[in-house]
């Protein structure tokens, strides 16, 4: 089988599900498992990705995604191509776990399918946060203007099992442009950095502490700014098992510090 993924989420699935060897062409920004992606040709980045490179493939199955706006005009350079694909637009866990199994079955592995959910469920599972606080988690997607994760994406479920409340979980939204008076009125207690499109060693902490317009939140006066990289929050796949960790090593943080 020839499989081409147009997205970083759906090629660490593939890998994942022991499958790596179907992978004849990958998006530009994947970039896991290096072993696996550093030798493939490669196909565009995942907004513009090049339907004529990825027909000379010749691809059995396309596996794309319609999480972020223009993935739409993706699918419609694969339908004209006349290319066999799959799309998805995962919002919630459940939704991650059922493109999982989805594309296990796809690629004829849907034990392994099962297998992999089990265990992420194993891993993400809710915190025993008696006796303690939830504190108000905002995990930014992009600091000026900020964007910031709503109600309606797999991490509020995260921040949620984890320990800690999202700040934004009034907003029925997947994510949120604000403006920084808006953001510095939520006062989230922690600010997680999870910027995409950036590497974790160019994140700067000092782009949100050193605005003034956010000096009176409480992440920031209490130097709570964490960065956690956007491959374990901002991507639909198993390793959303470590950001999930890393939640929770923020919020555990949190209450020892606030009860001494």
């Amino acid at each position: 089988m020839r499989i081409v993924s147009t997205t970083c989420s759906n090629t660490e699935i593939v890998c994942a599900l022991g499958c790596a060897q179907y992978l004849v062409g990958v998006d530009n920004h994947s970039d896991y498992p290096k072993d696996v992606v550093s030798s493939l040709p490669r196909v565009g980045p995942d907004l513009q990705v090049d339907a004529e490179v990825i027909s000379q493939l010749q691809p059995d199955l396309v596996l794309a995604s319609l999480t972020v706006p223009g993935h739409d005009k993706v699918i419609d350079s694969l339908k004209t191509a006349g290319l066999p694909y799959w799309a998805s637009a995962p919002e919630s866990l459940a939704a991650v776990y059922q493109d999982i199994d989805d594309i296990a079955q796809q690629l004829g592995v849907a034990a392994r399918g099962t297998q992999l959910i089990e265990g992420m469920q194993q891993e993400i599972k809710p915190v025993d946060d008696s006796g303690k606080q939830r504190p108000s988690t905002a995990v930014q997607w992009w600091p000026k203007p900020v964007i910031a994760a709503a109600r309606k994406s797999w991490v509020h479920e995260l921040i949620e099992l984890a320990g800690g409340r999202n700040a934004l979980e009034e907003f029925e939204e997947t994510s949120l442009p604000l403006e920084f008076e808006q953001f510095a009125k939520l006062d989230p207690d922690i600010i997680v950095i999870s910027w995409c499109g950036v590497k974790e060693d160019k994140y700067r902490p000092s782009v949100i502490s050193d605005n003034p317009l956010l000096s009176s939140v409480s992440a920031v006066r209490n130097q709570r700014l964490v960065s956690i990289p956007e491959a374990y929050l901002g991507r639909p796949s198993m390793r959303l098992v470590e950001g999930y960790k890393l939640l929770k090593i923020a919020v555990d943080k949190f209450n020892q510090e606030t009860s001494l």
